[in-house]
């Protein structure tokens, strides 16, 4: 867990002009912009116990049930990782509070409720070409028939593990949630594959 104490530093912060120069250049055709410091909690409990319709309650949004979905409610996502495995993105600062509420509804029941927001960093990938340059390095089928809005997925992107989502409606683009030790080398690998739309 990262210093509370200490000013937090996006690990992208040198790339900040590289993504906007990038997104400039590209005339509309993809964007990128980091979105650093999103709250990330790491949620484990038994999805047909109690605890899973509390935590819901108290969060304002459902933990999503079916595989590789996500459920928003109006500042927050939650992201299906796992059957029993969940991850809750909110505001930046929002993890003290987050982790209060998720521990006070769940009571008594077995809840593993893990601070992982300094683990990674929050890419956004957007623009009518999105799709086209994710498809450069990523196994999935990203059409929308099979990875619309409000679908994730665990998977590699250009040799690199992320957490992807397909944002809550067309045209909202992607998440990109990569490990911050691995970001940058992603946004490298980014850049070069948006040079066709540069």
């Amino acid at each position: 867990m990262a210093d509370p104490t200490l000013t937090p530093r996006s690990p992208l912060l040198s790339a900040k002009e590289r993504l906007a120069d990038a997104t400039r250049a590209s005339h509309g055709r993809v964007r990128l912009a980091e979105l650093p410091f999103l709250t990330q909690i790491g949620l484990r409990l038994d999805p047909k116990g109690p605890a899973a319709g509390a935590v819901g309650v108290a969060l304002g949004v459902p933990l999503p049930l079916e595989p590789d979905t996500v459920t928003r409610a109006r500042d927050l996502t939650v992201l299906w990782l796992g059957p029993d495995e969940w991850l809750v993105v909110g505001e930046p600062g929002a993890r003290r509070e987050l982790e209060d509420r998720i521990r006070a509804a769940a009571g008594d029941e077995p809840v593993s409720v893990t601070d992982v927001s300094a683990q990674r960093t929050t890419l956004l990938v957007t623009g009518p070409h999105a799709r086209d340059l994710l498809a450069h390095g990523c196994s999935l089928d990203l059409h929308p028939r099979g990875f619309g809005p409000g679908r994730c997925a665990q998977t590699t992107l250009g040799r690199t593990q992320v957490v992807l989502v397909a944002r809550d409606r067309p045209g909202a683009g992607f998440w990109i949630l990569v490990r911050s030790s691995f970001a940058g080398y992603l946004t490298d690998w980014l850049l070069d594959a948006a040079a066709e739309y540069l």
